[in-house]
């Protein structure tokens, strides 16, 4: 089983040869960036409808079933609206993503029309990612901390098992059930359980956020409290700007690698832009 430090230098490889694909059509970072606009105005939308409503209230107040059941009705239809347009521009990102792998030149605008075509099956998987999350939260609040692990187990299974799911609905237009079984059988037949441990994209963009985030934000601190206003106020900006510039550049990048993942996994060779070697290191490949 390699080590942290050869899981790190790998997964620092795999984001730069991400990064190359990323290089090539950079416009692709505004897919990312409307979703993230699209979840950030919608959940402040439901947030201030929620309160409106008397929701919140509700529940706080009472702890009544019909209470919880109208808060869950409530979470069941944020997580189908969020998932729904997080799936959408990600079906976009990898369908264009896909394109470049196989030497194409993808636009923004192409990526959207494709993703209008699997607007059904988005819809779908978005309805069925809600129901899970629904229930996972729900077993979480009443079992306690069994619950939680209970959660957490079942919620890590479902995130590997339907981390091709995004790519299949861009590449195969299949149906959200049918995307769902084909993601658990690539992953099933090629990787196994060697998936979460080696990719490692999220792990090194949370820390460079992080660090930026400490050094930034802890940086503008200091400087306010020595009285240097404009320093800091800079300092602070700047550290905003870079956060969110590597949000954007993780999602877009943790997309283009599950595009390179799908890739492999149908066609049985790496990406031109992808180390043979690295790949088949980062997901040891299972005898069908």
């Amino acid at each position: 089983m390699p080590d942290f430090t050869s899981r790190f230098v790998r997964s620092w490889r795999l984001i730069q040869a991400s990064l190359e694909v990323l290089r090539s059509d950079n416009a692709l970072l505004i897919l990312p960036a409307l979703s993230g606009l699209a979840t950030t105005a919608l959940a402040g939308g439901f947030v201030a409808l929620a309160v409106s409503d008397g929701t919140f209230v509700a529940m706080h107040q009472s702890r009544s079933l019909n209470s919880f059941g109208q808060f869950y009705v409530w979470l069941f239809c944020w997580y189908a609206v969020q998932y729904f347009f997080v799936i959408f521009f990600n079906t976009a990102l990898v369908g264009a993503a896909i394109g470049l792998l196989d030497g194409e030149r993808p636009t923004v605008g192409t990526a959207l029309k494709l993703a209008l075509s699997r607007i059904w099956a988005i819809l779908g998987y978005a309805i069925i990612s809600a129901t899970v999350g629904v229930l996972l939260r729900a077993v979480a609040q009443r079992l306690g901390i069994f619950g939680r692990i209970i959660e957490g187990t079942v919620g890590l299974a479902w995130t590997a098992a339907t981390f091709l799911v995004v790519p299949v609905l861009a590449a195969e237009g299949v149906g959200p059930l049918q995307a769902i079984e084909r993601s658990t059988g690539l992953l099933r037949k090629t990787w196994g359980e060697n998936l979460i441990g080696n990719a490692g994209i999220s792990l090194v963009m949370s820390m460079m956020s992080g660090g930026i985030g400490v050094l930034g934000f802890g940086g503008g601190v200091l400087l306010f409290q020595h009285g240097w206003q404009v320093l800091g106020a800079a300092l602070l900006s700047a550290s905003v700007t870079a956060v969110v510039l590597v949000v954007l550049v993780g999602a877009a990048l943790s997309e283009i690698y599950a595009a390179a993942v799908y890739y492999y996994a149908a066609l049985g060779t790496p990406p031109v832009d992808f180390d043979s070697d690295l790949i088949r290191g980062a997901f040891t490949r299972k005898d069908a």
